[in-house]
């Protein structure tokens, strides 16, 4: 649908970088610091009481623990890991990190992946739910409709605010309103929800992100987006994405702004990990954009280069980034399930990458650039 409103908006070229102020997948050893820090504890087993007694008795505070996987997340000081790492029952233990909004930038791509052309048959996402984790969306924003969602950032209790304006952005392409104003998504009727797992500086936690994941599997979400990412994995991370793809949702990813050097994999995570959908960006000519991150787990690739968008305040701007990407592919899915309720998300993922438009080497292009036309047929 053609919009009817002029609408103005400042190009951001610039990207976040990706910044992982803590956090390794290997033990953690003591550090000189000896203030308590936030650790991620997983267990080969369900934890029980006494092992919670442990972790208390070596000084720990026990702030969660998870539904969906044998992991807490507890404050300890430094002193308590090596101790704790000593249970047989111990998988891991990892400082808890943070992850950042991958790339400020904004999309055209609706025509470009022929979103246009399956809703003009009446597809538009109706019935699909789609978890946002990022930033939070501007509920108030006209040419938005959120159902719901919930906040993991202290400090941020409602998700239906966004001190950022990334998250507004990428809801806006999955599913802004097919009205006469604004700007249309890739599945206007698809229902939004906010899971605010990054904060107003576009910076959360791996504990964050992995709760807003069991939020999303607990709220029988059928898409998760995640335009966020990280240089270093985390365990607790990846077994929360896994349950999620495990438990029938598409889980999409941004796959990351660190461009290519060469044949050197710059993909973040999770894009990385095998449950997620990793998503690069193209330009209007189908061409890679610069920063756009290469590797073998790259899957396909979708429009990321100037795309409008919503932001917070009734206004819309255009963004760059794989940010921008990713929710065409994850928009793209939900017309996939509208049209086919009954697929599961691996037939639906193996849908958009088999039905994808080839652009070379998988290495820089995946599978080539979504057509979500052809995927529904």
């Amino acid at each position: 649908m053609k919009k009817s409103n002029k609408i103005v908006g400042i190009l951001f070229s610039f990207i976040l970088a990706f910044a992982m102020i803590i956090g390794t997948t290997s033990p953690v050893s003591a550090k000189s610091d000896n203030a308590p820090k936030d650790y991620l504890i997983g267990f080969n087993s369900k934890v029980s009481e006494d092992e919670l007694a442990e972790v208390k008795g070596a000084g720990g505070k026990v702030k969660l623990q998870y539904k969906y996987m044998n992991v807490i997340l507890a404050k300890l000081p430094d002193q308590a890991v090596n101790a704790l790492l000593k249970n047989p029952n111990i998988a891991f233990v990892e400082a808890d990190g943070t992850m950042e909004a991958i790339g400020q930038t904004t999309p055209w791509g609706i025509p470009h992946i022929e979103a246009d052309t399956v809703q003009s048959t009446g597809v538009t996402g109706n019935g699909v739910k789609v978890a946002i984790l990022d930033t939070g969306i501007d509920a108030s924003h006209e040419d938005l409709n959120v159902a719901g969602g919930a906040s993991f950032i202290a400090g941020e209790p409602n998700a239906l605010e966004d001190g950022n304006s990334h998250g507004t952005h990428v809801a806006g392409t999955v599913a802004g309103l097919n009205n006469s104003l604004g700007v249309l998504g890739v599945a206007p009727a698809a229902e939004l929800y906010a899971v605010k797992v990054l904060d107003s500086a576009g910076s959360g936690s791996y504990s964050g992100i992995a709760q807003g994941i069991e939020w999303a599997i607990e709220n029988d979400m059928d898409i998760i987006n995640m335009s966020l990412g990280g240089s270093q994995g985390s365990t607790a991370l990846q077994q929360a994405v896994d349950n999620a793809y495990n438990s029938g949702i598409v889980v999409v990813a941004a796959a990351g702004n660190s461009g290519s050097k060469g044949k050197r994999n710059t993909i973040g995570y999770p894009a990385k990990y095998a449950s997620v959908i990793a998503v690069g960006a193209v330009d209007s000519t189908n061409t890679r954009a610069s920063f756009s991150s290469v590797g073998s787990e790259i899957e396909v690739m979708a429009p990321g280069v100037n795309i409008l968008s919503t932001v917070p305040g009734n206004s819309y701007d255009s963004y760059n980034g794989t940010s921008m990407a990713s929710p065409h592919v994850a928009g793209a899915a939900a017309l996939i399930l509208a049209k086919h309720p009954t697929l599961t998300n691996v037939e639906v993922r193996e849908r958009l990458n088999t039905t994808a438009t080839s652009l070379g080497d998988s290495f820089y292009y995946g599978n080539g650039v979504i057509n979500v036309f052809k995927a529904i047929q």
